[in-house]
């Protein structure tokens, strides 16, 4: 499947149990995760929880919360979800350990892709690809006689049918919540304009005819979206969506088999996926890839190391796939693609195709200056130039005391 070359290229909530229903051992290791609280997620920790003595915990805001935990000793977690974009903090401190031992052992079922090296060794398991692509009301779309966005300027002119036409609360749905999100899709509309957030010496570039261009596209945005969208994260744009509140919005391919579930969603059927937008004409689409996957803490004893990475095994394998086939473009096999997939497949094979999401400690900073002085540009307490050069100064103090630059 092409998607398997791509590799390279809110709430806390917690499930427990206490015997083995379809694992192929019984766990006798207390073992602990903590992850995103997205379905892929849901449905690998509820395959892992069958093997008995597991705890998840699933949580919007884990990449906070990491660092600190696995850096504890003993470890707090033995198992972390992670992505190309959250995993750096924890290689930086040392806290999570190679695998290669434990792949030879039990990861005879993995396929090389999912196998993710860092200077020479395997540090994590990839279970699948995601992106942030385009959802949008195929029924709203056709009732108005709309064509799918293939451009930002063609999104936005689309809103303004939308938003003529009176169908929906708020035409655009944006993860623009103040921090991490705000800083990721300022991150996808700088690439999408052909942005470079490090020169070759590590000093910022972000002060740029892209990073200027990049805010005034996402200003325009908020002619269209909720007044509230500094607080919006995905799992807000997501219930946006179930609850028909929305018509279209560039959201993580990870959130689409939630459009579809009739317990939660009344929009089952009516939301379709297509590339993410263009930021400019014969350009890329705007945005990242991204992988996620497992981790190991390394303060923990051999024994739950081995403990964990079996029963991680278990929620990574086809059975789990044919179960939640539809929540995730999984890397696992059995995986077959289906139309909420669709739109992921096509922003990872365009051409020119989006970067992966670069897991340096250069992006770790810049993401965090991103996520600081971005804000004050959205609330009018800042005009752009003066924003871009806030960022820099803050990528640059950081940069120097983490040792990046003298």
């Amino acid at each position: 499947m092409m998607m398997k070359r791509l590799l390279l290229a809110g709430a806390a909530s917690l499930a427990m149990t206490g015997g083995a229903l379809a694992c192929s051992f019984e766990n006798t290791v207390p073992i602990k995760s903590l992850s995103a609280g997205f379905e892929a997620w849901k449905s690998v920790t509820d395959a892992m929880a069958e093997c008995g003595n597991f705890e998840a915990e699933l949580d919007q805001e884990f990449r906070t919360k990491q660092p600190a935990a696995f850096a504890a000793n003993p470890s707090l977690y033995h198992i972390g979800g992670v992505s190309n974009g959250t995993i750096t903090p924890l290689l930086n401190e040392d806290t999570i350990r190679p695998l290669d031992d434990l792949v030879a052992k039990y990861g005879q079922n993995l396929s090389p892709n999912q196998l993710i090296r860092i200077d020479g060794k395997v540090m994590a398991i990839a279970m699948m690809v995601n992106t942030q692509h385009l959802m949008y009301r195929k029924d709203i779309f056709d009732d108005l006689g709309l064509a799918v966005p293939t451009t930002w300027d063609e999104t936005l002119e689309a809103a303004e049918a939308i938003k003529a036409a009176g169908v929906v609360d708020y035409p655009l749905g944006a993860t623009m919540k103040s921090g991490w999100n705000l800083a990721q899709d300022f991150n996808n509309m700088f690439v999408g304009f052909g942005g470079q957030f490090v020169n070759d010496d590590s000093t910022p570039a972000v002060n740029s005819e892209a990073g200027m261009k990049a805010l005034e596209t996402m200003k325009a945005m908020l002619d269209y979206t909720d007044p509230e969208v500094l607080v919006s994260d995905s799992t807000y744009v997501q219930q946006q969506f179930q609850q028909g509140k929305i018509a279209m919005a560039n959201l993580w391919a990870s959130r689409g088999g939630a459009m579809d579930n009739p317990d939660e969603s009344q929009v089952v059927g009516k939301v379709y996926a297509a590339a993410a937008p263009m930021a400019m004409e014969g350009g890329i689409p705007a945005t990242t890839l991204w992988w996620d996957g497992i981790v190991i803490a390394k303060n923990i004893t051999d024994e739950e190391a081995d403990a964990a990475f079996r029963v991680a095994m278990e929620g990574l394998d086809t059975e789990m796939v044919q179960g939640a086939n539809d929540d995730a473009i999984w890397l696992i096999a059995g995986y077959e693609p289906n139309r909420m997939a669709e739109g992921a497949i096509a922003t990872a094979t365009a051409n020119p195709a989006p970067p992966s999401y670069p897991s340096t400690s250069q992006m770790g900073l810049m993401h965090t200056a991103l996520g600081n002085e971005l804000p004050a540009f959205f609330t009018g307490e800042r005009d752009a130039a003066a924003t871009l050069e806030a960022i820099e100064a803050s990528y640059t103090t950081a940069a120097k005391e983490a040792g990046i630059l003298e």
